[in-house]
């Protein structure tokens, strides 16, 4: 079964969504901010609307419409206009990184005009054209039911699930993200270990990953981008440690807080990327000065003559 779908925002995650259920056969309406995109996806078979109320225009009611934008006040905006421009019956996707509690908010703010409103969060990157998107869906049933056809599309097999009422998918996205940094931490200071060691001038670390890809328990996808990684830039020379971290880290780790759940791991991993950020820490600056006022012990100082 094919469908009628908008598609808002372009960006390297919804242009390939929208090209991903056109392959499918379903009839994606898409705008974007800047219309160059527009143009782009048009050429590709898609219907291009230049205004939000065009694409209502474009849509058969009642009309499925997926918001593919930076979570945030972006997110907000574009909900808040099309508040004003879709009729009851009528459902918005929101398909990025929302904050679960915002769901549940912006959710009974629709229900009151009569739109549904259903929370989707979606993993795979900028490999999901090829692979497709795991899709964490959050709403009720029968808005998923109705949409299961996008998401069969989007996803690769047995790859979406409907976890919940409104805001579960988010959720469910939330912690996947946390678990994510653990697991990218873990890798990042194992590498670290070796290249430290007697033997790290030796070693292949893309050989390394891609022994580790063949039957061990720490094999994953994660560890097939290392190999590629390693194999375009053995040592890292040409890359900073600055790593950012996206609001769903910070979120999964303030969750377990507020539920007395204990995730050193994942908590460690966030402060790592804190610490990525900074040029130079106080708290490191602090250590040293302690460490120096009541052993004697050196201290690095700036500048000259200090």
């Amino acid at each position: 079964m094919t469908m009628q779908i908008g598609m808002i925002g372009l960006g390297k995650m919804g242009m390939n969504m929208a090209r991903r259920l056109l392959r499918g056969g379903h009839e994606v309406v898409a705008w974007n901010r800047s219309p160059e995109k527009i143009d782009q996806l048009v050429k590709e078979g898609a219907v291009g609307a230049y205004s939000l109320e065009e694409m209502a225009a474009k849509l058969d009611p009642p009309r499925p419409v997926w918001i593919m934008l930076p979570a945030g006040p972006v997110v907000e905006d574009m909900i808040s206009q099309l508040g004003e421009i879709l009729d009851p019956g009528d459902i918005i996707i929101e398909g990025g990184n929302s904050f679960y509690k915002d769901d549940i908010r912006r959710a009974g703010e629709l229900e009151k005009k009569g739109i549904v409103y259903v929370d989707a969060g979606v993993s795979g990157g900028i490999w999901g054209l090829t692979l497709g998107y795991c899709t964490m869906v959050g709403g009720p049933r029968e808005a998923f039911e109705r949409l299961e056809p996008v998401f069969k599309t989007l996803a690769p097999e047995e790859g979406y699930l409907h976890c919940g009422p409104t805001g579960a998918g988010h959720f469910v996205k939330m912690v996947h993200n946390g678990i994510e940094y653990g697991l990218m931490q873990a890798y990042a200071e194992g590498f670290e270990i070796m290249d430290a060691s007697p033997y790290g001038r030796d070693l292949d670390f893309a050989q390394v990953s891609r022994l580790w890809n063949q039957g061990s328990v720490i094999r994953s996808w994660l560890l097939e981008l290392a190999e590629g990684v390693f194999e375009r830039d053995p040592r890292l020379n040409n890359v900073e440690d600055i790593v950012q971290d996206s609001g769903e880290g910070r979120w999964a780790v303030q969750q377990a807080v507020e539920t007395s759940v204990p995730v050193p791991v994942l908590a460690a991993s966030l402060f790592a990327r804190f610490r990525s950020q900074q040029a130079s820490s106080f708290s490191g600056r602090l250590l040293a000065s302690l460490r120096h006022a009541f052993g004697g012990h050196g201290v690095t100082r700036k500048g000259p003559n200090l």
